[in-house]
């Protein structure tokens, strides 16, 4: 990272740390989806539908907030989301049946759905082009961190107390990140370049990214490359645990493995994305990724652990590429409603995640055939829409040529130069 001031770096931290709430409401109770099962005696596909309300929760929370954003400014839509976050976590930590822990979830993922679209926001704000897809690379390394801690930590809780506990950890960690944003999080979004449209600005400046079919095509393959990762996290803890028979403690050190390609691959594409044009290393990521899901579903034809778990790897590290390049890309179309970019962007990620979740548990808890087929389905569906939907000739991207500073007193942004093509 260029900048080397202590402000800087603590930005760059708080606005990682709040991508990074989302992955710990879905990760940290992966663990823990058997014992749940058992306590409210419902079938894996029930629920499994806690983990796709809160992948709705954090779609809808980014669709909401993200434009209203872009008219309030980045601070106040933060603190209140993470707060509220604090808040779902301990509704969750008490919930009495499953239709209320399902309820509770919900409300989690819109919570976390909020911070964390802002926090995209707030660096789409500062930077754009190259320097963009550089800074939501190190944003990956938190993004990253977040799933390699959370099943770690949800399956120590789970030695010394039951389910319940981890939501009690989510609390505090929330906690935390709020006094955090109080203390240390600027508003990156001066008044002269709000919107001021009300609802019907916020619809018409909707309307006009989804007619954007260049912009859309990123839509679809962030939306489905995290379709590929999600039935990747809603189907392992079944497929490891209860088909292949490791321990909730070994799940989590195999999911952390995974989660670990994501944050390598991630600080690579910091540094390739500067020297290799972002749409090209764009193009070979979701390739990878296409080839990883197909490789998934023959593996799971030969009841082999390592099998399984290569193209796991290798498909995580894939999304590690595609999420900062993807995010980079479509932001800069649309630089002057990047919160409403980034909404969708981020609800495209949270519904693709939410469908294929309940679709995973379908076939049981003793098979992870549905599992792989969802992973390669997805996989194939991003690299599809990518080669049509983007398919266009090469349009020149505007890339910053400096950095722009991230000094939270100051909210300049400096021009542009026009010197990329994409792909």
């Amino acid at each position: 990272m260029r900048d080397r001031s202590g402000s800087g770096r603590w930005l760059i931290a708080l606005l990682g740390v709040m991508t990074s709430v989302g992955a710990f409401a879905i990760d940290m109770y992966l663990p823990a989806l058997p014992s749940i099962v058992d306590e409210f005696d419902a079938g894996a596909a029930r629920v499994q539908l806690t983990l796709t309300a809160c992948l709705v929760g954090i779609g809808l929370g980014q669709l909401l907030v993200g434009p209203l954003s872009d008219r309030w400014g980045r601070r106040r839509p933060a603190l209140a989301g993470i707060s509220g976050y604090v808040l779902a976590s301990l509704v969750c930590a008490v919930a009495p049946t499953v239709e209320v822990l399902i309820a509770g979830r919900l409300l989690q993922g819109f919570t976390a759905g909020a911070t964390t679209v802002i926090a995209r926001a707030v660096v789409r704000d500062r930077f754009s082009g190259t320097e963009a897809a550089a800074y939501f690379s190190y944003l990956m390394l938190f993004f990253g961190i977040a799933p390699v801690i959370a099943p770690t930590v949800g399956g120590a809780v789970l030695r010394y107390t039951d389910w319940r506990g981890i939501f009690v950890v989510l609390a505090v960690v929330g906690a935390l990140v709020t006094a955090a944003a109080v203390a240390g999080l600027p508003e990156s979004l001066p008044p002269g370049r709000r919107h001021a449209g009300g609802l019907a600005g916020t619809v018409r400046g909707m309307r006009a990214l989804l007619a954007d079919r260049e912009y859309v095509g990123y839509v679809a393959v962030i939306g489905f490359g995290m379709g590929a990762m999600f039935s990747y996290i809603a189907g392992s803890s079944f497929a490891l645990q209860r088909v292949y028979g490791v321990s909730a403690q070994a799940y989590a050190l195999v999911f952390g493995l995974n989660s670990l390609a994501l944050v390598v691959s991630g600080q690579v594409n910091a540094r390739l994305v500067r020297r290799i044009p972002t749409r090209r290393l764009l193009v070979g990521a979701v390739t990878v990724l296409a080839a990883a899901g197909v490789a998934e579903v023959v593996a799971v034809q030969w009841h082999s652990l390592i099998a399984l778990v290569a193209p796991m790897l290798v498909l995580t590290a894939a999304v590690g590429m595609i999420l900062p390049n993807t995010t980079a890309l479509a932001l800069d179309l649309h630089p002057e409603r990047a919160g409403a970019a980034s909404a969708l962007l981020g609800f495209a990620t949270s519904v693709s995640g939410a469908a294929v979740a309940p679709l995973v548990g379908l076939g049981g808890d003793r098979t992870a055939v549905p599992m792989a087929v969802a992973m390669a389905a997805c996989a194939l569906a991003a690299l599809i829409s990518l080669l049509t939907l983007t398919r266009a000739a090469p349009v020149v991207a505007r890339v910053d040529q400096g950095r722009r500073d991230v000094d939270p007193r100051s909210n300049h942004v400096p021009d542009s130069k026009i010197d990329e093509e994409r792909g």
